[in-house]
C-alpha cells in the first residue's frame, strides 16, 4: 500500500493531494495518508465524502492522523 507523508502541511493540501494521488491510482487502490494538520480530520473525510472514496480506517496518532483510503472499483453495469 502506497504511503503518502503530508505531514507539515497545511489545510487544504493534505485533502487536496490526497484526492489527486486517489484520480491517478487504479480502481480498488488503497493508499495510506499521514497528515499533522489540526483540520486534517475534518477535511479529509469530507473530501472523501465529496469524492465517494472510502474510508478504510482512521487512526489518531498523538498531533499526526492517519488514513486508509481506497478508490471505489467502478459500478458493475449489469
Amino acid at each position: 500500500m502506497p504511503r503518502l507523508d503530508f505531514r507539515g502541511l497545511k489545510c487544504p493540501l493534505p485533502a487536496l493531494l490526497a484526492r489527486r494521488a486517489l484520480k491517478r491510482a487504479p480502481a480498488g487502490q488503497t493508499i495510506e495518508v499521514l497528515a499533522d494538520d489540526p483540520l486534517a480530520p475534518v477535511d479529509v473525510p469530507h473530501m472523501c465524502r465529496e469524492e465517494g472514496i472510502e474510508i478504510v480506517e482512521i487512526d489518531l496518532q498523538d498531533a499526526c492522523t492517519r488514513f486508509v483510503l481506497r478508490r471505489p472499483a467502478p459500478a458493475n453495469p449489469g
